[in-house]
């Protein structure tokens, strides 16, 4: 059994609740009319943890639980098929397992398999002396294992329903979906996912009423979903404030998107919370037995979040539409393996140009991937997927590493360049991120002055005072701050004026649209810089493509500038031979020299 497959098994076990639950006697008869059945002392329903055997029921067994490695019943667990075994002294693989050195010489065993496929375990009979089977023996334990697995479907109905709201949940939407499939496979339908609030206005609620307060809320709007619906017809509660339902078959999408829209507006009305919530719906046409249902579900809330990003009532579905979020779900999954190999990943450095002396005197680390299948992954692409999940602080941590080995290596060369490195919003939530880098700068025998770390004004402005002290704490330890993407957010100068930054980068945007003869580009662009120096700050200029906008550039006073006009994103190597071509006296000014790169 592949490792895939076993994750899969022991997640089905666990998620059925069966495992150190007490006995019970339904499964208790079953056990014992398995060991009539065969006329023997020993019978068992044993369910294959990751290490154990484990007894839910048992006969003339006195411990709970065996370890799993050489027991009969994992073997029958691993392979879903039934296991005979008529003497276990004759056995090479079991003859000297625990059960046949406690004097156990026969088992029969069938296996208890999920619908899904997984073998949970087995129903098993032992005995102490050696025998045969017939066919009529195994047939009936069969039965018997398939009885225990509709035993245990019983008891997991339990967990089928929502205790808030009284409805079906989503494991049971999953299910009922999957169960129209068998009966109608290849008919139409529609399927309904209806997003009460958004989870700005959920939290703002629980803030204010209290989580009771939704409980109700979504109560409410399951009976009147109800209630539009019909008797015969169920709502299930698929989310903390989602609620979904399938069509009638025989409808057409304008139709039923009508009826949708006419829900709507009646449930919008009936609500109590129609001023202080957003509802939204998202609408999947699928054909029963060829989208599995989760991800029908899947779709259904893409759609509503489709809905609800373009301000709209009702979302509908479309495939060519989800294919930027499965590249991003597929990118998300790839990324997180590239982290944890490493070799994918690279760093190439950009230069940064001093505009009064014409030389290099620093560089940008710019992240690239290439991945074995997907190619070269381009950062617009990937950086967007990754920088507001867990996967944000893991890259900071690879770039920071990496990078300060690079500028150490180059300073064992005698190419002495700080460097400047991107960090996410999510690394001033950390505590300890300053400490972190403290540790790396010793680790790689970096002076913290060499490193320069750059954050975007949308960053800085998420929590603005938590912002402040966490760059308080990383300008202690020596390093240096620079806003990236300057005059592109919201910040206010008020603000910028508490911030403990050095540099300012004033964005590409600007810099192209000065290139392109947009006059007010050009005075925003003087303006920025004449802003910056007096809060005393230096300032960058990014996307310097042309000698005449480094020209212009420099009259207005600007400090710094990068671009392709010097040079392009260069690897590590390349990098140090053309920071000497470039900034070597024989090849006069830096800028001739490096228009040719």
């Amino acid at each position: 059994m592949g490792t895939d497959d076993e994750i899969a098994r022991l997640d089905a076990l666990r998620q059925l609740n069966l495992l150190d639950t007490p006995t019970s006697e339904s499964f208790d008869r079953i056990t014992r009319m398995a060991a009539q059945i065969f006329d023997l002392p020993i019978a068992a329903i044993s369910l294959t943890d990751s290490d154990r055997q484990w007894f839910k029921s048992r006969i003339g067994v006195d411990h709970q639980e065996l370890g799993r490695a050489d027991a009969p019943c994992a073997q029958v667990a691993e392979t879903t098929s039934a296991l005979v075994i008529p003497d276990f002294s004759k056995d090479a693989r079991y003859a000297d397992s625990t059960l046949g050195r406690q004097g156990i010489l026969f088992y029969a065993g069938a296996p208890l398999v999920t619908d899904d496929g997984h073998g949970l375990g087995a129903l098993c009979v032992l005995g102490t002396e050696p025998r045969s089977v017939t066919p009529q023996e195994m047939d009936a334990l069969r039965d018997l294992a398939a009885m225990v697995m509709a035993q245990v479907e019983l008891q997991h109905a339990f967990g089928r329903i929502d205790p808030v709201s009284g409805l079906p949940n989503r494991t049971q939407f999953q299910e009922d979906l999957d169960d129209l499939a068998r009966e109608h496979p290849g008919q139409a339908r529609f399927a309904v996912l209806v997003d009460l609030a958004r989870p700005d206005q959920v939290g703002s609620l629980i803030r204010v009423l209290g989580a009771n307060f939704i409980d109700e809320f979504v109560a409410m709007a399951g009976r009147t979903i109800t209630g539009l619906l019909g008797p015969n017809r169920r709502v299930y509660h698929v989310g903390v404030t989602q609620l979904a339902f399938l069509s009638e078959a025989g409808h057409s999408q304008d139709a039923y998107r009508a009826i949708l829209d006419a829900g709507m507006k009646a449930t919008t009305k009936a609500s109590t919370m129609r001023f202080v919530t957003t509802l939204t719906a998202g609408l999947v046409p699928f054909t029963l037995g060829r989208m599995r249902s989760r991800d029908v579900l899947r779709a259904a809330h893409s759609a509503a979040q489709d809905a609800r990003n373009s301000e709209g009532a009702v979302g509908v579905f479309s495939p060519a539409g989800d294919d930027p979020h499965l590249r991003n779900y597929d990118l998300l999954r790839a990324f997180g393996e590239a982290i944890e190999q490493g070799d994918q990943l690279r760093l190439a450095f950009q230069p940064r140009i001093s505009l009064a002396t014409g030389k290099c005197i620093g560089a940008e680390a710019l992240l690239r991937w290439l991945h074995p299948e997907l190619g070269v992954v381009s950062p617009g692409e990937f950086i967007p997927v990754i920088e507001n999940t867990g996967l944000a602080r893991s890259t900071t941590q690879w770039v920071l590493d990496a990078g300060l080995a690079q500028v150490r290596a180059w300073q064992l060369a005698g190419v002495h360049v700080p460097l400047a490195i991107n960090i996410s919003a999510s690394n001033l939530e950390e505590e300890d991120f300053a400490a972190s880098l403290a540790l790396l700068l010793l680790k790689h025998q970096v002076p913290a002055g060499m490193i320069e770390l750059e954050l975007t004004e949308s960053a800085l402005m998420e929590d603005s005072g938590r912002a402040i002290r966490r760059l308080e704490a990383l300008r202690a330890i020596g390093v240096r701050i620079a806003i990236d993407d300057f005059g592109t957010g919201q910040s206010s100068l008020a603000y910028l004026q508490r911030l403990p930054a050095q540099v300012v980068k004033i964005d590409q945007s600007f810099i192209r649209g000065m290139a392109a003869g947009n006059a007010r580009d050009r005075i925003l662009v003087r303006t920025m810089i004449s802003l910056a120096h007096q809060l005393e700050l230096q300032v960058v200029a990014e996307g310097v493509e042309s000698a005449e906008v480094d020209a212009v550039l420099a009259t207005l006073g600007c400090d710094e500038a990068q671009g392709y006009h010097y040079a392009p994103p260069l690897e590590s190597a390349a990098f140090a031979s053309w920071f000497h071509r470039f900034n070597s006296p024989a090849d006069g000014a830096g800028h001739a020299a490096g228009t040719g790169a």
